[in-house]
């Protein structure tokens, strides 16, 4: 089954230093386009959906480059817009060994940010589709982001689209402008049909501590009490990372449903990480993928933790696996080369 699913947020250009080197140990910078509503959309696509990518860039060639390289992944962008402002970069320092990758953000003052992500006409952009996806990235840019991102996931509500936000708690960004990440972010978690969130999440927004012994039963205590919080709840889901070096990671997922059932999925280790910024967001498509193709509660968090499982071997922002190769991970127990 092919969805439709709209996405919203800022689409952004990632320039990192090369090799594992120190950012600026060389005068070299990789540069990738990436945002984490945009993987979505990218993912979504290479899922078979018809994915649509909402927001505003920067009226210069680097906004082009960066709308091209949507369509280029088969995601709709003729609700683009161009607006005052420059392109929003981030900057990363890939990790090694024990030393974390580290992140530095400059989206102050970019088109997105200034305009709001734009104005747009969202009872016609939302007709037809079967979600909206937005992040809690877009309104911690500011205040004009902030109401933008209300107002798109308000529309949905009212058009009768389904909500899916992905938390994406960034305290930098909230920091930069003093903003109430906590009241704002209540605000949107409030017309989510699908949250992709941890406890923790639900810490910053209800100001309520989860101190259970294990993080499943942390998760579950959250997942309680965003339910009860938030009317249009369905689903909430998360991935579990237990961090071993930079380079290995043990990667699990679990969900709980308002109705009080819950999956768990088996823990797979991924040694030799290539990249994993936008494995959050594979997971969040892999799971909208599971939930438009009718796919049992179980079997979409698997197929959204397979998705983000092999996202972790892909350079760059973007997951481009489809259908076919996330059921290989699932189902293959062999790595000879196929021919």
């Amino acid at each position: 089954m092919r969805g439709h699913v709209v996405c919203f947020g800022e689409l952004l250009l990632r320039l990192a230093a090369p090799a594992r080197q120190l950012l600026l140990q060389s005068p070299l910078l990789e540069v990738c386009t990436g945002g984490a509503e945009a993987n979505v959309a990218v993912s979504l696509a290479h899922l078979g959906h018809r994915a649509e990518m909402v927001g505003a860039v920067a009226a210069n060639g680097l906004g082009d480059s960066a709308t091209g390289e949507l369509r280029r992944h088969g995601v709709g962008t003729s609700s683009m817009q161009t607006a005052p402002g420059r392109m929003g970069l981030y900057f990363l320092t890939p990790g090694a060994m024990q030393r974390p990758s580290e992140v530095v953000y400059d989206r102050a003052d970019s088109a997105f940010a200034r305009s709001g992500g734009g104005v747009h006409d969202w009872a016609a952009l939302l007709a037809g589709a079967d979600w909206l996806h937005v992040s809690g990235v877009s309104p911690a840019l500011g205040q004009a982001a902030a109401d933008g991102t209300l107002r798109a996931v308000r529309a949905a509500r009212q058009a009768g689209v389904k909500v899916s936000f992905d938390g994406n708690f960034r305290p930098k960004l909230w920091e930069a402008w003093q903003g109430d990440a906590a009241g704002i972010l209540r605000q949107v978690m409030a017309e989510a049909d699908l949250l992709f969130a941890s406890h923790r999440d639900i810490e910053v927004v209800l100001g309520k501590p989860f101190r259970q012994a294990s993080y499943e039963e942390r998760f579950q205590a959250g997942a309680r009490a965003a339910f009860d919080a938030f009317p249009h709840l369905r689903r909430m889901a998360a991935t579990h990372r237990v961090q071993r070096s930079v380079d290995h990671h043990q990667l699990s997922a679990l969900d709980a449903w308002r109705d009080g059932s819950s999956q768990v999925t088996p823990a797979y280790e991924l040694a030799a990480i290539v990249d994993r910024i936008g494995t959050g967001d594979a997971f969040a498509a892999g799971v909208l993928h599971g939930e438009i193709a009718g796919m049992a509660a179980a079997d979409g968090l698997h197929f959204g933790l397979a998705a983000a499982c092999l996202k972790h071997s892909i350079a760059g922002d973007f997951n481009l696996v489809g259908v076919d190769e996330v059921a290989a991970f699932l189902s293959e127990k062999s790595f000879d080369v196929r021919r």
